[in-house]
C-alpha cells in the first residue's frame, strides 16, 4: 500500500481523554475513532490488526477441531427467559423491543442461542463431542466505559461452546481449549498466564481466565515468576489426546498464579521469596465448564447409549478479539509509539523514501515495493512529499516491525538501510538482498 493513497489520520497531539498507552496510541496512530462512549469505528490501520488477530484465532480454533458458525447480534428474550438469565443478568444487558412489541436484546454472550441451535438439530450421543464457535460483535452496557477498546461497550469476541455426553468428556474439551488458547496468544507474541477465576454470570465450577501482564491491568495478580518462563513453542499437540492436553494444562497451571479474587496468601507464602511476584494483568480470555446448567433448563438432551434422554454437558470459551488489540499495545510500546509483533502487525515492512522525487530513489523504492509485495509481505510505502523526519516519526508511531530507508546517498554506495523497530538496530544491505533477509 502506498501511503499517499491510504487513509491514515495520525494525530500529533495526544487526546485529553486517553488515560492509558493503548488508548493514546490507537487514537494517535489513526486506528480508531470514538463514535460514542465505549463505541468505536475501526479505521483502516486498526481494522487490519483486528483482522490479523481474528485470523489467528480462527486458525487455532480449527486446528483444535472446532467448527465455525455465525450467530446474530440481536437475540430473542424468550431464550434467555428459558435459561432464567433474562432478569438475572443485570443492567449491562441492552434490552430493546422491535416494532411488533417483542422483547429483544443485543447479545452480551450466546449460551442460550447456541443451546437452541444444538437442541434443534442434534439428538444422538453419536454426534458428540461437538464444539461450535463464532467471532461476533457483542454489547455490554458498561457503567463506566474507559481505556478505549480495553473496556468498551461494543466489542468483538470469539465465543465457543462445547457439547459432550459426560463430565469427563467436557473437562477434556476444557483442557483442549486451554491448550489452544496458549498457542493462540503465543502466536501473537503475548505471554498470557492462565489463572483460576470466578465464573460470574456465566456460571459453573471450573473456570480459568487468561491475563497479560501490564501496568494498566484491571486485576492485581500474584504469581510464581517461573510461570513466565514457560513457552508453548512449536510443539505439536494431538487435541484428541486426553493425556497430552491434561499434561500441558498441568504444566501451565501447577505454579502459582491467581488474581486478587482467588489469591491465597498461605499458599503464596510457600513459594521461594525471590520468585514471588505481584503485578497487574489484563484479561484477554476466559474458559468455563458449567455442566448441564443450560441443557437442563432448555431441554438440550441426546439419546444416550442406554436409549435414555441425557442432558449434555457444556462449556463456553471466550477470547476478547478487539480487546487484544489494546492488550498487545500495552505489552508492546515505547516512548516513540507501538512496537507490533510480526504476526499481528498491520504491515510488516515500511519503506521510507527520504528523497521523494529523486529519480534514482523513486525507482529503487518502486522496485523494492513490487518485489516484497510479490514475496507475500504486507508493505506500506511512504511515498508522500514530506520531510524525512516526519516519515520516520510516523513509522515509529505505527510500529511496523521492519523499516527500509532509501535515499540517494545510500544508493550511491549500493545499499539501503534495514531497521528493526523493536531493537532499533540498523544495517546497510544491498537492495537485491532485502527480500531474502526479511524472509
Amino acid at each position: 500500500m502506498r501511503l499517499s493513497r491510504y487513509f491514515l489520520p495520525v494525530l500529533k497531539e495526544t487526546p485529553a481523554e486517553a488515560q492509558i498507552a493503548s488508548h493514546r496510541l490507537m487514537l494517535r496512530a489513526g486506528m480508531i475513532k470514538q463514535a460514542s462512549a465505549g463505541i468505536y469505528s475501526w479505521l483502516p490501520l486498526g481494522y487490519r490488526v483486528l483482522r490479523n488477530i481474528e485470523r489467528i484465532v480462527h486458525e487455532e480454533q480449527q486446528r483444535a477441531g472446532h467448527i465455525p458458525v455465525l450467530m446474530p447480534t440481536l437475540q430473542s428474550a424468550d431464550l434467555w427467559r428459558e435459561s432464567g438469565r433474562y432478569d438475572a443478568y443485570g443492567p449491562e444487558m441492552l434490552r430493546i423491543r422491535d416494532r411488533h412489541d417483542r422483547d429483544m436484546l443485543y447479545g452480551p454472550t450466546n449460551e442460550e442461542m447456541i443451546t437452541d441451535i444444538f437442541r434443534s438439530h442434534v439428538s444422538s450421543y453419536k454426534d458428540l463431542p461437538m464444539t461450535l464457535y463464532h467471532i461476533q460483535w457483542k454489547f455490554r452496557d458498561e457503567a463506566r466505559p474507559r481505556f478505549g477498546v480495553m473496556r468498551g461497550r461494543e466489542f468483538l469476541m470469539k465465543d465457543g461452546y462445547n457439547f459432550d455426553l459426560t463430565k469427563e468428556d467436557a473437562l477434556h474439551a476444557y483442557n483442549r481449549h486451554l491448550v489452544s488458547y496458549l498457542r493462540t496468544y503465543e502466536r501473537m507474541g503475548l505471554q498470557a498466564i492462565p489463572m483460576r477465576a470466578d465464573s460470574g454470570p456465566i456460571g459453573g465450577d471450573d473456570t480459568h481466565e487468561f491475563l497479560v501482564l501490564a501496568e494498566t491491568g484491571e486485576s492485581e495478580v500474584f504469581y510464581d515468576s517461573e510461570i513466565t518462563d514457560l513457552k508453548f513453542g512449536d510443539r505439536e499437540i494431538d487435541y484428541d489426546s486426553v493425556q497430552q492436553c491434561q499434561s500441558v494444562l498441568e504444566e501451565f497451571t501447577s505454579r502459582y498464579a491467581r488474581t486478587d479474587e482467588t489469591h491465597d496468601p498461605a499458599i503464596f507464602d510457600q513459594i521461594p521469596e525471590d520468585r514471588r511476584r505481584v503485578a497487574r494483568g489484563i484479561e484477554v480470555g476466559q474458559i468455563f465448564y458449567f455442566g448441564t446448567k443450560y441443557s437442563e433448563a432448555m431441554g438440550a438432551t441426546v439419546q444416550g447409549p442406554d436409549g435414555k434422554a441425557t442432558p449434555v454437558h457444556m462449556g463456553s470459551h471466550g477470547i476478547g478479539v478487539s480487546r487484544l488489540v489494546g492488550a498487545l499495545i500495552e505489552a508492546n510500546h515505547d516512548d516513540k509509539g507501538i512496537v507490533w509483533p510480526w504476526e499481528v502487525a498491520p504491515f510488516q515492512v515500511g519503506i521510507v523514501n527520504v528523497k521523494q522525487g529523486d529519480a534514482t530513489a523513486d525507482a529503487a523504492c518502486d522496485a523494492l515495493y513490487k518485489e516484497l509485495t510479490a514475496a507475500g509481505l504486507d508493505v506500506l510505502y511512504d511515498d508522500r512529499e514530506e520531510r524525512a523526519g516526519a516519515k520516520f516519526a510516523t513509522m515509529d508511531l505505527i510500529g511496523l516491525p521492519k523499516r527500509i530507508t532509501v535515499g540517494p546517498r545510500g544508493l550511491e554506495k549500493g545499499v539501503v538501510e534495514l531497521t528493526d523497530r523493536r531493537t532499533g538496530e540498523s544495517e546497510e544491505i544491498k537492495p537485491e538482498l532485502v527480500a531474502a533477509a526479511l524472509a
